[in-house]
């Protein structure tokens, strides 16, 4: 009896968890998406910062 319940347990915590990541799926979906549009924002102000920092650099070696 013991072993019956422990698996009926099992299987309900299953099925509870795998209805709520169905349904969460969506929101993981939008929220991967936020995520690749806010680091590639992220990586553009980085890239134009390095831009900047390089031709600091560069500049101050040009007027030696």
């Amino acid at each position: 009896m013991r072993a019956f319940l422990v698996g009926l347990t099992f299987l309900i915590a299953a099925v509870v968890l795998i209805g709520a990541g169905i349904l969460l799926f969506p929101l993981v979906i939008v929220l991967g998406f936020f995520l690749r549009v806010i680091f590639s924002f992220l990586f553009v102000i980085f890239a134009v910062w390095l831009l900047g920092r390089f031709i600091i650099f560069v500049w101050d070696k040009l007027r030696i």
